[in-house]
């Protein structure tokens, strides 16, 4: 046990009453910057994540002054209160947009730059966006016409263009004067959940669920002021703009930020810029790894790397200590609650934490409840996860429906994530209560068996779902992306899960992939995958497959 494990009484039951939270300031997303800029103003704040000297810079104070002059210019064009969309890949310009719309006191809409033109056209709509900001040209796409052509039936009055970003700007000052006053619980950012169910929620988060959301992940997570996060997270997603952007903001760190997640480049900046500290998801760290292992850099400045918004094998934990010499630390949320609502504290590296997504940061509750009662669980009882604290969201935009069928009369949100907590708060996800096998009147979770399987040196990437079965109910189905140079046999793995799980809850079929359909934060759509598995079926066309015999 660790000093961490030994803080409190050990609980009797699954209920986590929140730590304070003594460095709690309820503020702005301005506010946090104004105060950084006031506490480390020549210090370095954002790179652009690009190698060599060409690489753009800013000091906190140099950053703060774009961020009112990107403020005046919007206020010349949209009022406080109104919302504003940004569709663009990562970039200064987005944390600027992100800074000088917090200050305008302009809500912020989140737009993954992949979506496709209906996609966008239904997130404008349902946001009632004023007005849009938006990158020309995202990967092999042109964004800005279907930008203009989405224009017709929507709110938008300006769509501004990136490409024009210095002349956007160009005439404002960096002065304060003449912005508005915009209040803590005031709504700060729209982000839309992936929609794997349905068509996608706009969680409304407010200033100081985000502002707050971030600082604690990142003192829990053990940051400092000489800290250089290398940052691949896309900024459209909360872990991008939210945990590290506010979280190396309020604590001093330096921020470089990459156009996009290619393993390579990440290795580089690190190796040029010497980071210290990355959040990303896990498939983005094994391939590092496995980059890494084919041309080795100088990551020697390299010292934590926090993994999120997917399970995390408890191998790839002890492969990255091994490897690369870093403390690792595993935290747990989602959109709605800002997003993390648990993280292992920094220097707890024991086997036994990192098996778990860790304890509720300050100033959060968690309780895990009966799905069938709807009562407090047991300690290392399976049920709900259900958490409530400032960070939680005001609501899902315009739905009132949805809003109260996921946070209940007494502020709770319900996750919808099925976990289990330790009698010392520690919690360990097993999946989502949708996603419970019932074969033969057996319950059946994925994650056991996604966990399992991950052991395996040759499975780069592995997700378990239910598939329909005349006999059966349902029968459980491993979809497998192989390890760079492993051939794998559905013989082998039914050989490999059947010395470690009980036989029902053993994959009757295996399907190899070369992907995976996941969302930005790097969670497997297994909805998405079991529709487009029996469309494939249905048209006799399921390539890659193996069924084992019962």
């Amino acid at each position: 046990m660790t000093a961490a494990k030994g803080r409190r009484p050990a609980l009797s039951a699954a209920l986590w009453h929140a730590d304070p939270d003594p460095d709690h300031v309820d503020s702005t997303i301005g506010d946090a910057l104004i105060r950084a800029a006031s506490r480390w103003g020549g210090r370095t704040a954002l790179v652009e994540g690009v190698v060599g000297e060409h690489a753009r810079r800013w000091t906190f104070e140099e950053l703060l002054e774009d961020s009112i002059r990107v403020a005046r210019a919007l206020l010349r064009r949209f009022s406080p209160g109104e919302r504003l969309a940004v569709w663009a890949g990562n970039g200064p310009e987005w944390i600027q947009l992100e800074f000088g719309a917090a200050l305008a006191g302009l809500t912020l809409v989140t737009v993954n730059p992949a979506f496709r033109q209906a996609e966008l056209s239904y997130v404008l709509e349902q946001s009632r966006a004023s007005g849009i900001v938006v990158q020309p040209r995202y990967r092999s796409t042109e964004l800005l016409p279907m930008a203009d052509a989405v224009r017709d039936g929507t709110q938008v009055r300006e769509v501004i263009s990136l490409g024009d970003w210095d002349e956007f700007r160009a005439a404002e000052s960096g002065a304060r004067d003449g912005l508005p006053h915009v209040a803590p619980r005031d709504p700060a950012q729209i982000q839309y959940t992936s929609g794997t169910t349905g068509r996608p929620k706009g969680a409304l988060l407010s200033h100081r669920g985000l502002v707050a959301n971030g600082r604690r992940y990142a003192t829990v997570a053990g940051a400092h002021p000489n800290d250089v996060w290398v940052n691949p997270m896309p900024l459209f997603h909360t872990a991008g703009c939210g945990l590290v952007t506010l979280g190396a903001l309020q604590t001093g760190g330096c921020h470089v930020i990459p156009a996009g997640f290619d393993a390579d480049l990440m290795l580089d900046l690190f190796e040029a810029e010497r980071g210290t500290i990355m959040l990303s998801v896990p498939t983005m760290l094994i391939r590092m790894l496995e980059r890494q292992a084919d041309r080795p850099r100088d990551v020697s400045s390299w010292r934590s790397t926090t993994l999120g918004g997917a399970p995390v094998p408890l191998d790839l934990v002890l492969r990255a200590q091994r490897e690369l010499g870093v403390e690792v630390g595993i935290g747990y949320g989602q959109t709605e609650a800002s997003p993390y609502i648990t993280h292992t504290a920094g220097g707890d590296q024991d086997a036994e934490t990192l098996a778990t997504v860790g304890r509720p940061l300050p100033g959060t509750e968690v309780k895990i409840i009966s799905p069938s009662s709807g009562e407090v669980a047991g300690i290392g009882e399976l049920g709900e996860i259900c958490t409530r604290g400032i960070c939680v969201m005001t609501e899902y935009f315009d739905n009132a429906a949805a809003t109260a069928e996921a946070i209940d009369a007494d502020g709770w949100l319900h996750t919808g994530d099925l976990g289990a907590m330790d009698a010392s708060g520690f919690v360990r996800i097993q999946g989502r209560l949708k996603d419970m096998i019932i074969r033969g009147g057996e319950n059946i979770f994925p994650r056991e068996i996604e966990d399992v399987l991950y052991t395996h040196p040759g499975i780069s990437l592995v997700t378990v779902i239910g598939l329909p079965d005349a006999e059966w109910g349902e029968t459980c189905a491993a979809f497998v992306v192989a390890a760079d140079g492993a051939r794998l046999t559905e013989g082998e793995l039914d050989a490999f899960c059947r010395d470690r799980l009980a036989s029902y809850k053993v994959p009757r079929s295996w399907h190899f992939r070369s992907e995976l359909p996941q969302t930005a934060s790097g969670k497997i759509q297994k909805v998405a995958l079991r529709e487009r598995y029996l469309a494939d079926l249905a048209m006799g066309s399921t390539g890659g497959s193996r069924t084992s015999s019962e």
